[in-house]
C-alpha cells in the first residue's frame, strides 16, 4: 500500500469518526431536552459511521498482517486518533444519555 493510498485511508477514517463524533453529541443533546427516539436514532447513525471506520482501518490491518509492505501516514495515524477519541466519546454518551432517560441531571 503506498503512500497515497495510505492517505486516502486516513482521511476516510478522519471523516467517518468526525461524522460520528458530531452524530453523538447531537444526540445528547436531544436527550437533554428529552427527545429520547431522536438520541436513539443519532446514536445508531453514529454506530454505523464508526463501523465504516472501522472497515476501513480493517483494510488496513489486514493488508499489513498478510505481509504487505504499508507506508507511514501522518494522515492515518491522525485517523486512528479520531476513531479511537470517538469510540471513547460514544462510551461516554451512552452512559449520559441513559442519565438522561433516568431523570438524572
Amino acid at each position: 500500500m503506498n503512500r497515497e493510498d495510505m492517505t486516502l485511508l486516513g482521511f476516510e477514517i478522519v471523516a467517518y469518526a468526525g461524522d460520528a463524533r458530531s452524530k453523538l453529541l447531537e444526540a445528547l443533546k436531544a436527550a437533554e431536552v428529552g427527545d429520547f427516539q431522536k438520541a436513539e436514532d443519532l446514536f445508531e447513525e453514529a454506530n454505523i459511521c464508526i463501523v465504516e471506520a472501522h472497515r476501513a482501518q480493517t483494510e488496513l490491518l489486514t493488508k499489513e498482517a498478510s505481509g504487505e509492505a504499508v507506508e507511514y501516514s501522518v494522515t492515518m495515524m491522525h485517523g486512528q486518533d479520531h476513531l479511537m477519541t470517538t469510540l471513547l466519546l460514544k462510551d461516554l454518551m451512552h452512559h449520559l444519555i441513559e442519565l438522561y432517560k433516568r431523570g438524572v441531571k
